[in-house]
């Protein structure tokens, strides 16, 4: 196999096994809520939100030291232990505990922080410049049918309930474990590449998957790794590009989370309420697949930059955010278990609810999919350290929702939501327009990006 063959291999198979993962970790999150408010009646006493709050905390945290991880153990190990610290959470919701929901919550927001430094690190040292939107596209595309099989099996599974069994729940969170274990063992099968950037390296290359080195190296590279994470995060560009992805933070809360609990909440809906979780998933996916396959396969013929895919992102979204806002009770995402009997501005109508699920899907992957590209097309050479200063504002920015999202009414999440879009897409703009200036002075063609 040619070494660009064998790059665009580890690509796929790097989205086939984010994609097991995250079908397991993003139906668990969707469904999270609606399954802990059945159990709230019995011993258990934890919340979903406060859950999704202390993961995305915690990963904020764990951000300023993933470079490091990842520079001494390697991205395939890391993205291993870290599949399994995600198995290991899915698992709890089998026979849950408080005490163990909390602490899991807290290891998982560890393991996902190495786990998106190394992702980041391996798209890149996969890449070039003339492949990066490409590769993109492609990886976000095959992550997103995660969206797709986890949710579809919710909504047949609970077609028709409106109370969720511990019998229902043991049976989806098994199988969603297991779904969790194989996708890290295919991290497996990616090959090593040749003369590739390691996290922490300025000038010298090295082996992606390569062989072990010194003890002494190793802490040298992971202490490079963390004086760059900090020296990148006040650059002009990442504090610019900063808005952005703390948009994608609130939005990411708010459709993985909030929006399939307002859809379960809303008695209107009848006894179709539950299973609509699930299919409401399944839109989100095929919006993101779209979105992700779409602009992969358009990048290398955009003459126009990235920035026309986030412009239609944020005008997506904001029509989402305007039939949600009309459509859905203002109290539907601090329902009690019983649901809301409110009415928005319109009666409840299923299928704007579905419209509006595709939407949020399409939008999330015109940010994430130009987001990765240009961090990957920017810093390419300080690509784990790059990747860990995004993940970092992007979960901060989605723990500080998941908390407020436990006391905020629908419209005051939205209105936050459409502020920082806007502010977020302006300051994409000014970098996305500073980087095509650099390009063109060094004589390169831009539109091939």
């Amino acid at each position: 196999m040619s070494s660009e063959g064998k790059k665009l291999f580890n690509i796929i198979i790097l989205g086939i096994s984010f994609m097991f993962i995250f079908t397991a970790f993003q139906t668990c999150g969707n469904i999270a809520q609606t399954v802990i408010t059945n159990l709230n009646n019995t011993d258990f006493h934890g919340s979903g939100y406060t859950s999704m709050s202390i993961i995305y905390g915690v990963l904020s945290a764990s951000n300023l030291i993933s470079p490091s991880v990842v520079a001494i153990v390697g991205p395939q190990f890391s993205m291993v232990v870290s599949g399994i610290f995600y198995s290991l959470y899915i698992a709890v919701f089998i026979q849950p505990t408080t005490w163990a929901f909390y602490t899991a919550s807290v290891f998982i927001g560890i393991a996902a922080a190495v786990l998106w430094t190394a992702q980041g690190n391996c798209l890149t040292v996969n890449s070039d410049e003339n492949t990066i939107g490409r590769n993109s596209g492609v990886f976000w595309a095959l992550l997103q049918f995660s969206l797709f099989f986890g949710n579809l099996y919710i909504y047949f599974a609970w077609q028709g309930k409106t109370h969720i069994s511990e019998s229902d729940r043991r049976t989806v969170f098994i199988a969603l474990t297991v779904i969790s274990l194989v996708g890290t063992v295919l991290f497996f099968l990616i090959r090593k590449q040749e003369d590739t950037k390691a996290p922490g390296d300025e000038d010298s290359t090295n082996e992606i998957l390569g062989e072990s080195s010194s003890a002494r190296n190793k802490m040298m590279r992971a202490v490079a790794a963390f004086k760059k994470s900090i020296t990148l995060s006040f650059t002009k560009e990442m504090l610019l590009l900063s808005v952005t992805t703390a948009y994608t933070g609130l939005e990411l809360t708010f459709f993985s989370g909030v929006y399939g609990t307002c859809i379960g909440a809303v008695n209107r809906f009848g006894s179709e309420e539950k299973s609509l979780i699930g299919l409401s998933g399944i839109f989100i996916g095929v919006g993101e697949i779209l979105g992700g396959g779409v602009f992969g396969l358009l990048s290398k013929n955009s003459r126009f930059g990235r920035n026309p895919v986030v412009m239609l992102g944020i005008l997506v979204h904001f029509i989402a955010f305007y039939l949600i806002f009309f459509n859905m009770p203002n109290d539907a995402p601090i329902a009690p278990m019983e649901g809301t009997d409110q009415v928005a501005y319109m009666v409840p109508s299923k299928e704007v609810a579905m419209l509006c699920s595709f939407l949020l899907g399409l939008g999330d992957s015109c940010f994430n999919t130009q987001l990765l590209s240009i961090l990957g097309f920017l810093y390419s050479e300080d690509s784990a350290p790059a990747f860990a200063v995004f993940k970092f504002v992007q979960s901060i920015c989605a723990a500080v929702a998941y908390f407020y999202s436990n006391y905020f009414l629908l419209q005051w999440q939205l209105l936050i939501m459409v502020i920082v879009g806007f502010f977020g897409t302006i300051t994409f703009f000014t970098v996305e327009w500073e980087a095509a200036a650099a390009q063109a002075a060094r004589g390169s063609d831009y539109s091939s990006i």
